[in-house]
């Protein structure tokens, strides 16, 4: 007889799941997702602003994870894959523009001298004694990020280097984010015996590498999520699931239209929030550690300005924390990424873990801010010639001290044929989700038998 899959989430990490089901259980399998939106995709949302595609949700995935780069080779997609110009963003600071600093891992410094002009003389003299200093680390611990940077550089080097990094990543601030979340390879290096913060960053910096960070979809993910239904053979239910329910020999799916189907293994591909709430009658302890996980959620303008809008050389804008801007990141998307045309394309992203922007603020209050902050930050009052708002209810988890351990215990608490996959459990990039969707088709075919 052949097996049968239930998939319950239409974001990436959904698809992906399908897609690997598919490749992995073979023709015959039938693979059922269920998501009630008005199209699939979650976060990764391609629509057209002044007659180009342009995505509203993730923008750009790490080009040097192999996630993406070889998924999209195996759907034929390879060609599809671009890269940016080579610009780089800025940071937005006391009212006036200062490069990115060269030199350190999510905005901590490998020196003092890569931030000077970003920070004052008494932070830069700070950093460089830093490595005299004694280092009080514990191996394995799990601090955020911010404590442990305020502690040893000064809270100029969180608010203006981390945190508006961080804030562009998860809509959070250093003072939420885990150190092992934020910054790994530095938690790694000291971990290993690194006697200082500088000594561990200088450890972690990446390689110089040839080829761009980032990359994105000529056309927009929309491409990939199309080949990802096409690919999978997807049968899409677009309606809630109400419960989960298990009857020994494999696991019931309930519609909240009151439909019910029967599956053997299920991936339960939903965020944090929602997965707690499917998983506390089937897996209360599994339910009790996704409910631990805070969200944030965000909103993106998106906005079409006349061709010849005198925009900088840059990539865009990250904002330092406690600026009196509304936006948290601007980016020029047309200067990133090399898009011509008649209208210069950009995106706004305003949110932050803790407030109410997303939920409270009209559609003309955004597009009031962003028109400010563009004339605040670049001196530009042009009138947009499309415009657009996009907004991201509870779609940014918050990676706290200790997430690991959080998700290890969900993922241990899970019962036979249910899987897990989402951007709340091993990074929330699109890199990761894919990989965690691959981890969850794996666990479901073979508990299906």
């Amino acid at each position: 007889m052949s097996r049968r899959f239930g998939v319950i989430g239409g974001g990436v990490s959904g698809l992906v799941a399908a897609y690997r089901l598919r490749r992995a259980a073979g023709p015959d399998a039938e693979i059922v997702l269920f998501d009630p939106a008005d199209r699939l995709g979650g976060v990764l949302r391609t629509e057209t602003l002044a007659g180009r595609p342009m995505d509203v949700g993730a923008e750009a995935f790490v080009a040097r994870r192999r996630e993406v780069p070889a998924l999209l080779a195996e759907l034929g997609l390879a060609g599809r894959q671009i890269t940016t110009t080579g610009v780089r963003p800025t940071i937005y600071c006391r009212d006036r523009l200062h490069p990115l600093p060269k030199g350190t891992v999510n905005g901590i410094p490998g020196s003092a001298e890569s931030v000077a002009g970003l920070v004052d003389r008494a932070t830069v003299q700070r950093i460089a004694t830093e490595p005299g200093r004694p280092l009080d680390w514990c191996a394995g611990s799990d601090p955020a990020v911010g404590e442990v940077v305020a502690d040893r550089f000064g809270e100029q080097v969180v608010s203006r280097s981390v945190d508006p990094l961080l804030s562009g990543v998860y809509a959070g601030s250093a003072a939420g984010i885990g150190i092992r979340a934020a910054v790994p390879t530095v938690a790694a290096a000291l971990d290993e015996g690194a006697d200082s913060l500088t000594a561990a960053v200088r450890r972690a910096l990446p390689p110089a590498v040839a080829g761009p960070v980032f990359g994105a979809i000529s056309g927009g993910y929309r491409v990939l999520l199309d080949a990802l239904v096409t690919a999978g053979s997807i049968r899409w239910i677009q309606t809630a699931v109400a419960a989960l329910g298990d009857d020994g020999s494999g696991w019931s799916v309930s519609e909240e239209g009151g439909g019910s189907w029967r599956f053997d293994a299920v991936v339960l591909a939903v965020p944090a929030p929602r997965a707690a709430a499917l998983l506390s009658g089937v897996a209360p302890h599994a339910a009790a550690a996704a409910a631990e996980i805070p969200v944030a959620s965000a909103v993106v303008a998106a906005l079409a300005m006349p061709a010849g809008t005198p925009f900088p050389p840059q990539s865009g804008v990250l904002v330092a924390s406690g600026e009196p801007l509304h936006a948290k990141a601007i980016t020029l998307t047309s200067r990133k990424w090399g898009t011509g045309g008649g209208a210069e394309l950009l995106r706004l992203s305003f949110g932050r873990f803790g407030d109410d922007i997303a939920q409270c603020a009209t559609d003309s209050d955004i597009l009031s801010w962003a028109q400010d902050d563009l004339a605040a930050v670049f001196g530009i009052a042009a009138e947009p010639l499309e415009v657009m708002v996009r907004r991201w209810i509870g779609a940014l988890p918050q990676y706290g001290p200790g997430h690991a351990e959080i998700v290890a215990r969900l993922r241990a608490s899970l019962p036979p044929a249910l899987a897990v996959a989402g951007n709340y459990l091993d990074g929330v990039g699109v890199p990761a989700c894919v990989a965690a969707a691959g981890r969850a088709a794996v666990a479901a075919v073979a508990a299906a038998g």
